[in-house]
Order: structure tokens, then sequence, then C-alpha cells
């Protein structure tokens, strides 16, 4: 923790050094936010057919980000966040949980990224958020931030079929060998996103490319393994008020693992992946209220596990010697609704029903939970 505030200010101080004028000041844009959570699992089955003890757990998450614009084309910015560093799903803190008898909490960076923005061209270079159009967190968790170099490019149109037309591509080092940029464990992704009829039909295909990920992560890996995944993905605006949104994604990963012989035989052709959604309602201003069901179908290999969310189940690999979630090879369901108090201030509630597609030992894994996030944000 010591070296992360130290390295913060190393960061920030010339920055504020620099604020000596309202110009310069007016140049800072700052951002946070604070959630709290009560969760409950229960009835959650593990792979010797033994149920998990129930669970109950109060947890919470800030962040704290600053962000400085040199100028129309450069700016740059750093955020915190409290949370294990070795968890890069789960920002969230336990009450209780690690940091007993009252002791100091877990903070790290998530954030640092330099972004240039010119006419329709636009970039990034350090540890950003993942630059392409999702609609949930089943492929890729809102909490991983890659590192890496992202590319991007955005065209309007006054055609009332083809709104806008984007290209996303990038390159993201999840492991250096310091060698060649062949030996590392990264990914590549390049995607095409348009926007039909005043941007109420939304189409993005996309393709992504993993290099020599580990099977367990967090330097336990028995091998590595390359994922080749073309996703398609659509969402469409059926009613604008009250806003009534329908989506659907379909994952496949072309890899052959035939050949493979560390993957077990029932697992070597899991590789599709298939979700939908329907949702009604907004949290956009005080009053407002939304529903959302989401149903998936998600095969081992159709996303790589690790660096998806986490929220739906208690699977994780802590006994391979890491904390990270493996949320693939499930179906289940999710019911969730929320309630602006403000229009910075909101209660969301999630349900989540999931059942494993095959068993990793004797049984398949269940699980069933329930959470309330109180949120705020500025």
């Amino acid at each position: 923790m010591k070296k992360t505030l130290y390295f913060l200010l190393l960061v920030l101080l010339p920055v504020f050094l620099s604020a000596q004028s309202n110009d310069t000041i007016k140049k800072l844009s700052f951002m946070g936010d604070f959630r709290f959570r009560i969760e409950q699992d229960w009835k959650s089955l593990n792979s010797s057919g033994v149920y998990r003890d129930d669970r109950t757990r109060l947890r919470y998450r800030a962040r704290f980000g600053v962000s400085y614009t040199y100028n129309d084309w450069l700016s740059s910015g750093i955020r915190i966040r409290t949370g294990d560093p070795k968890k890069q799903q789960d920002p969230q803190l336990t009450l209780g949980d690690g940091f007993k008898e009252f002791g100091t909490l877990p903070i790290a960076i998530e954030k640092i990224y330099a972004k240039f923005n010119y006419k329709w061209f636009s970039a990034w270079v350090g540890k950003n958020a993942f630059p392409f159009e999702k609609q949930n967190e089943l492929f890729w968790s809102d909490n991983v931030f890659p590192e890496g170099v992202a590319l991007s490019g955005k065209f309007n149109f006054e055609n009332k079929f083809l709104t806008s037309l984007q290209i996303n591509t990038g390159h993201f080092i999840v492991t250096t060998q310091g060698k060649s940029l062949e030996s590392d464990s990264y990914f590549q992704g390049v995607q095409l996103v348009t926007t039909h009829w005043k941007n109420r039909i939304k189409i993005f295909p996309s393709y992504y490319s993993f290099n020599k990920m580990p099977n367990i992560p967090d330097g336990n890996e028995t091998y590595v393994l390359d994922y080749s995944i073309a996703h398609v993905g659509a969402s469409i605006k059926l009613i604008n008020q009250p806003k009534v949104i329908a989506g659907i994604d379909y994952y496949y990963n072309t890899q052959n693992y035939n050949n493979k012989d560390s993957i077990p035989q029932k697992f070597k052709n899991e590789k599709q992946g298939f979700v939908s959604n329907i949702s009604i309602g907004d949290l956009a201003k005080k009053g407002d209220w939304k529903v959302q069901l989401t149903h998936t179908y998600l095969e081992k290999y159709a996303a790589v596990d690790f660096l998806s969310q986490n929220d739906w189940a208690r699977w994780d690999y802590s006994s391979q010697g890491s904390p990270d979630g493996r949320l693939t090879n499930f179906k289940g369901l999710e019911i969730a609704g929320g309630y602006a108090i403000d229009k910075n201030i909101n209660l969301k509630l999630r349900y989540f029903i999931v059942d494993q597609i095959i068993p990793t030992g004797n049984d398949k894994e269940t699980g069933n939970r329930i959470r309330l996030d109180f949120n705020i944000s500025f």
C-alpha cells in the first residue's frame, strides 16, 4: 500500500504543483464512487456433490481518479481502487475478511494511461478500460483493465440506414517474457461497430486472439492455451419511453483442441456461448427505475474465465492457488432491478441462478446468489 501511495504522489505531485493558474485547474477532472453491498449465497453445490456453506457477506468498494486535459488532442489519467491487487476481477472488500482488528486496507492502481484524440481518430496507451463494445460482463469483466495500446476510428453519416461506423483494435500484454512480443501472453482484438436508424440498432462483430493464456491464473498454470474467438453482438431499442432494449451475443472459439492432450475429451468442443437480455427503464435521473433479464449459456472455452465476470457464482481457482473466478462452463439466469434515489445515487438488486454445463468432478456445480448494492458516484 505504501508503494502505491508513493507512486501516486510521484505521478500527481507535478500536476498539482503546476496548477498555478485557473486555466490549469480547469483542465483537471475528478471522479469517484462508493459501493456498499449485501450479498447472500445458498444451495451452492461443489464438484464433489457437497453443498458449500451458505454465506452472507457485507462488502464495499471505493474508487478515485483524476484526469488532466493538456489540449484538444492529448489527456492522461489515473485511478485507484480498494481491493486485493491479486484479484483483478473483484475490487470489493468484505468487512472483517483478512483485515481483522481494524487494520489498514489494500489499495491498487486500476488505470493509468495517456489518451489521444484527433478528429475521427482516438487512441490510448497504458492501462485502461476494455476498448471494445460490449453490453455485459460475461465475456470481459468491467473490473479487468488491459495493458497495451488501443486504436479507434469513428465516422458519422447523414444516412437513415447507417448512422455511424467505428473500428476498434488493439494489442494488450497479459504477461511479458522479456523477449520478443510473440513469446508473451497477450490478446489482440478487432471490432466493427455500426449503428442504424438513428442509433436504434447497434451491431458489433468482433474477433479476439489470445496467445499462450495459462489454464490457471497467477503463475499456477500447468499448460498454456490459444483462443481465437469470433463474436457477434447486437442490440435494438424497441421503445423509447420507457426505454426497452433487447440484446444478443454469440461467441465461437475457432481453435481446434482435438490434438491438445492437456484438455479432457469432454471439453475439447465446448467452445460456444450465447447471451440474451432485455431491459426496461433507465437510471439516468432521480426517480428512474430499471429491470433486466439476462440468460446465459457459456461453454468452457467460449471466453477466458479469469478475465470475465465473477458475479454469478462462487466458483474460483482457490484450490489451485489463485483467488480468481472461473465463470465459464455454465448456464443461468439473472434477474435485476434498480432505482435511482438521485442522479448519482441508486440501489441495484441482482438475483442469479446458475448450473454447470459439464461437471469438472463427480457432480455439476450449482449456485444461488442475491445481492443488493447501494451506489454513490461523483
